[in-house]
């Protein structure tokens, strides 16, 4: 399962996201926001993040404005490693080298045709398990 989460400048972007989960068969849970009205970005990257270290959720999709700010508040949870991915090579680096379990993506920066392919990179790029990138996080998570 995939928390899905956005502000208002991630709302558009979110909307192409879900019709992408439904089309690949790929259950997700929408955690808001539900419109273009101003929120705040901190709470849903609260509320995604929670879902992903509790294990309800096996990874999150976060999305604002430009990814910036959720992805600095998602990062302040424990036991998360959001990554900021503009392009499909970081979305790939940051599975294989981090384990990422959260993607974050700038809704006004992406297009939604590049920002699937993103997030397809991303959701089917496993972690290399590798004892260098495995101590890494550890390291981080420290």
């Amino acid at each position: 399962m995939i928390a899905l989460g956005c502000d208002h400048g991630g709302y558009e972007l979110k909307q192409e996201v879900i019709a992408y989960l439904k089309q690949k068969g790929i259950p997700f849970e929408d955690c808001g926001c539900f419109s273009t009205e101003a929120v705040d970005y901190p709470e849903y990257a609260r509320i995604v993040g929670r879902k992903v270290v509790s294990g309800e959720c096996e990874k999150g999709i976060l999305i604002c404005g430009t990814g910036i700010g959720i992805s600095i508040a998602a990062n302040k949870i424990k036991g998360i490693r959001a990554a900021l991915c503009s392009d499909c090579f970081s979305a790939e680096a940051t599975r294989q080298h981090n384990d990422a379990n959260v993607l974050c993506i700038g809704g006004r920066v992406v297009g939604p045709g590049l920002a699937i392919k993103i997030l397809d990179t991303f959701l089917n790029t496993p972690f290399s398990g590798d004892e260098r990138h495995v101590r890494r996080i550890k390291l981080i998570e420290e």
